[in-house]
């Protein structure tokens, strides 16, 4: 519930950073998200498979996501993206043998999608074929999410304090598609303590959080309860939100 009540307050810090493109504010984030894991961080500790998945799970996943709101609506990509809780519910008993799944779990899941979905677009959803390839990204950045998700309880036990060495590695790798991707952007002091909200909260300890949850609850009642981050008025009228453009991205959430 920590991780869903920070992920819920994003949007709106979000929206005070939209200036900011889309990768520098990633990289910057994640790199002042690491610092939760600072004091235990071991960098030649960690094996390489283990930061290859965290990789896959904080860079991979906001990727698919950036890209996909480049080239769909903003509306219905981030519709699609949102179908990970639903995936971590459906997918639960083939990462994990020993769950099993329920008419109930199912249930849920699929009612909170369908509440997301009316609070995101007012009943009113116009896919298009022109933008297939941006739902698709979505739908990879769904799935890289929720088997990031399932893979970090299966996977054998490590710290929560390693994913302070996922954020580190996949922050410098988001500054580096900045570099190459991105206009240069100088920081305007006002978006400095909103960028330190950001990195250290919904792009730092939510991460902590979340990772503790899958360790220590059920995945199927975890996926169905992250609909909750949904609830956040800032990001139920999307409608009134512009695509990102070049000169002013608007942040990937």
């Amino acid at each position: 519930m920590g991780a869903i009540a920070l992920w819920g307050a994003l949007a709106a810090l979000a929206l005070r950073l939209r200036r900011v493109p889309p990768f520098l504010l990633l990289g910057l984030a994640l790199l002042l998200g690491s610092v939760w894991g600072l004091r235990a961080m071991r960098l030649r500790a960690l094996r390489r498979g283990l930061l290859l998945l965290g990789i896959y799970g904080l860079f991979a996943y906001h990727f698919c996501l950036f890209l996909a709101l480049r080239l769909a609506p903003p509306v219905e990509a981030n519709l699609v993206n949102h179908l990970w809780p639903l995936l971590i519910v459906v997918l639960s008993p083939i990462f994990l043998p020993a769950t099993s799944l329920r008419p109930r779990h199912v249930a849920g899941a699929l009612l909170g999608f369908a509440g997301a979905a009316l609070l995101a677009t007012g009943g009113r959803m116009g896919f298009s074929r022109e933008s297939a390839t941006g739902y698709l990204l979505a739908l990879a950045a769904a799935f890289i999410w929720s088997t990031y998700s399932l893979l970090t309880r299966r996977v054998s036990h490590f710290p929560s304090s390693a994913v302070g060495t996922f954020c580190l590695a996949s922050g410098l790798i988001a500054l580096a598609c900045h570099a190459v991707l991105e206009p240069r952007y100088r920081l305007a002091p006002a978006e400095i303590p909103n960028l330190l909200l950001v990195g250290l909260g919904p792009m730092g300890a939510a991460f902590y959080l979340w990772d503790r949850a899958l360790k220590r609850g059920d995945p199927r009642i975890i996926g169905t309860l992250a609909y909750l981050a949904r609830c956040s008025p800032r990001s139920s009228s999307p409608r009134s939100a512009r695509a990102p453009s070049p000169r002013s991205p608007s942040p990937p959430w």
